[in-house]
């Protein structure tokens, strides 16, 4: 059972239910929860962030539809498959928490289509809404911006409740890192939770700094597409290690200064 104390939910213990891989990966996806509300780009308890549970390519981990992102830990996350069976349900006694039917829809196309794909994160911040309503979308403005040059795009299909819309998705997002989902919001993904963050930061970074070289109403200062190619090329994954692998053991660090309970 859960027990609310001090503004606190705790949820009995999974860590000897599963395996030292399972714990580990829960482990670091709630501290990715925590670190996307930290940083200001959690929509209260919607969106979701999944990870593939290691070992079981049908299998990932979510959120329970109703935990907030500060206060997910590693025994709160549901584990299911592909097709939406709960493999693990934690025990929030009353509340009778769920599962994101629209986060199930969403992730689980990533998941089957891209297996090279662990971590999927998905957000409505203001920033990445507000781009995902512009026509010119996101332009390279920046050098962290000109990461995202060549950059996917998903038309708004409504709210994603339809099997049906994963084919588009999946097709749209292609083998990008990451994607816009017009007059909706953002999704990033990637091999590991540290990689899948970095592109997520980055990207609302470059949401962010757009808003605000259009806010001033001055001309943007353009740059050449030769230089907007080769820093884009001096971004991709042959060109450099793989992002998340230097920053994710600080992020830990950070988490564990502010609060360590999402290890619980």
């Amino acid at each position: 059972m859960t027990t609310n104390l001090n503004g606190k939910l705790y949820v009995r213990s999974l860590k000897d239910e599963v395996s030292p891989q399972e714990w580990e990966a829960r482990v670091n996806l709630a501290a990715c929860y925590r670190l996307v509300a930290h940083y200001g780009m959690s929509d209260m308890m919607a969106n979701h962030i999944t990870l593939r549970v290691p070992g079981e390519e049908d299998a990932f981990l979510t959120n329970a539809y109703g935990l907030m992102y500060e206060e997910m830990t590693a025994s709160s996350l549901y584990k299911i498959d592909h097709e939406g069976k709960i493999l693990t349900k934690p025990d929030f006694g009353d509340l009778q928490y769920g599962i994101n039917i629209p986060g199930y829809i969403l992730h689980s196309a990533i998941h089957k289509a891209r297996p090279e794909v662990n971590c999927v994160i998905h957000t409505h911040s203001w920033p990445g809404m507000a781009i995902s309503s512009l026509e010119v979308g996101l332009l390279p403005l920046n050098q962290t911006s000109m990461r995202f040059l060549k950059i996917s795009y998903h038309d708004y299909m409504g709210v994603v409740l339809n099997l049906d819309e994963q084919e588009s998705l999946v097709k749209d997002l292609g083998d990008s890192e990451a994607l816009i989902l017009r007059n909706h919001g953002l999704l990033t993904c990637g091999a590991t939770v540290g990689e899948a963050f970095n592109w997520m930061h980055r990207l609302e970074l470059s949401c962010k700094a757009q808003l605000a070289a259009m806010a001033c109403n001055s001309p943007l200062q353009k740059v050449s597409q030769q230089v907007l190619d080769e820093t884009y090329m001096n971004y991709q994954p042959k060109t450099r290690r793989p992002y998340g692998v230097m920053e994710w053991p600080g992020m830990l660090r950070l988490l564990d200064r502010m609060d360590s309970s999402f290890r619980e």
